[in-house]
Parts: C-alpha cells; structure tokens; sequence
C-alpha cells in the first residue's frame, strides 16, 4: 500500500524550529572569537517541546531559508535601533544594527509567508517594529517602577500578566500568569495588524498577537526561562507540527513552505 503524505508525522515528525542568533565574542576551550550565539535555554526549550532546533546567525541573510523549516523563534537581546521606528537615540539604548535588518528581514518574511513565528522580548520588539509600531526606550522614564523588569545585570525579574479573552495566550496560560524578565525597553504604539493580549498590573505590554492569517506571538518576558512552565513552547512547536503537516498533505515536503500557504491560529 502506498505511504499517505502524514505518515512521517505519525513516525514522530519533530518540525524544525529555527532560532535568531547573537554575533558577538564568546569563548569555547583556549579560543575567544566573535561567534554564532543562542543560550542554551533557548534550544533546551525547542528540543523539550519536540522540535529541532536549528540556528541561524545574522551573516549572509537569506529569508529564503525560511522554506526549510516549520517556525521561526526570534530570540531576546541587545535594544532595537530607533532609526528602525523613525526615534532619536536615549542614552540607554544599545543596538547591533546588522542583527536588527537580519531579525527584521526574517520576521517579515515569516509574516508573508504565514510561517508560525514566537517573537520573545526582543523579539517582540521587533515584530512590533517590523510592522511599523514603535518602542519606549527606556521604561523607568514613564514607570519608576518598571526597573523591577530588569534589577541589575545579569538577574532576572518577574513579571506577573492578565491574559485577553479568546487570544492564544489565554489558550495556553489561562487567565493570568507569571514569567522571568529582563528588558528596560517595551511596545509603544502597537502596529496595525497586531493586538495586545497581556499585559501586567502597571499597563506594560507583555504579549501581541496578529489579528489575521498566521500564527504569530510575541511575549515581553522570557518564557525559555520559566523551566517548569513550557505551555508556550509547547503550544507554539505544536503549531509548526500542524503547519508542516498541512504543507505535506497539500503536495510539498515537510520543512519546504510555499507562500501561498497560511496556517490557521
């Protein structure tokens, strides 16, 4: 009997996840170079979820990869360039603008393709960016209170949220919940073609959503790092497991996507 398209994914399929990187110094045994680099949270996440986590680093930018794989993850890190949302410079802010044009390019060529995409805390940033919302460079100049987003280097805060009715976030965490965080940057004026769908006690924007076609989720905190509450991780990896299926059963190869293809929240 012939092999039905779904097959593979009865066999264990794991959709393969794409991630953002860092490009920066790091060290590994004697060496210290600039180097491709994810936290390790990041993938242990992926891979715990039943996804395969593959990275891509901001050199040599092809959206075009985005045919080889099931989601895309855009990672935290480094302030968004305000010349990206049309804002002067704060003094805080500190940016990698060949990461931005990497993360943005990709994140845009996700949104059109339909590509399931979890943008986190950065990253959310930039989806908001990529659509032409803006950023507050630096919450304590509008809340003295949001330097609990981020107490001092290198020590994550927590951030306690209220989901919206009917959004993916309160599909997965209910009502209301609680995560690491570490940012000092957060959503303005929120792009059209996304809605807010948390946020915390003090208004700070913790989670959007696209409002039509695709699967797309950005969260302000850092759900990679909420070891014992995968539901995001889960829920997203699952998603790109539906994507890549459909794909498979409409003629195309698991992992290769075609941009006439959507995928239903």
């Amino acid at each position: 009997m012939a092999s039905s398209a779904s097959e593979p994914f009865r066999a264990g399929y794991r959709p393969r996840i794409a991630l953002t990187t860092y490009y920066q110094e790091g060290s590994w045994g004697v060496w210290n170079s600039v180097a491709a680099i994810v936290p390790g949270a990041y993938v242990e996440a992926v891979s715990a979820a039943g996804g395969t986590p593959l990275l891509l680093p901001p050199v040599g930018t092809d959206a075009g990869v985005l045919e080889l794989v099931d989601g895309l993850i855009v990672i935290g890190g480094v302030d968004v360039d305000p010349r990206f949302y049309g804002a002067e410079r704060h003094e805080l802010t500190s940016s990698q603008p060949s990461r931005d044009e990497h993360d943005l390019a990709l994140t845009r060529a996700a949104l059109e393709r339909g590509l399931p995409l979890f943008a986190i805390c950065r990253g959310a940033q930039i989806l908001n960016v990529a659509l032409g919302g803006t950023l507050i460079q630096h919450l304590p100049d509008v809340n003295e209170n949001a330097v609990r987003y981020q107490p001092e280097p290198g020590r994550y805060g927590r951030v306690a949220f209220r989901t919206e009715p009917g959004s993916r976030c309160r599909e997965l965490l209910g009502v209301t919940a609680e995560s690491p965080c570490y940012h000092h940057q957060a959503l303005d004026e929120v792009a059209e073609g996304l809605v807010v769908t948390a946020r915390a006690e003090d208004g700070t924007i913790e989670a959007v959503e696209t409002t039509a076609g695709g699967w797309a989720l950005g969260v302000q905190f850092h759900p990679e790092e909420n070891r014992k509450d995968p539901r995001l991780f889960e829920g997203f990896v699952a998603v790109a497991h539906d994507h890549a299926r459909g794909r498979t059963r409409s003629g195309g190869p698991a992992g290769a996507l075609h941009r006439e293809d959507t995928c239903t929240p």
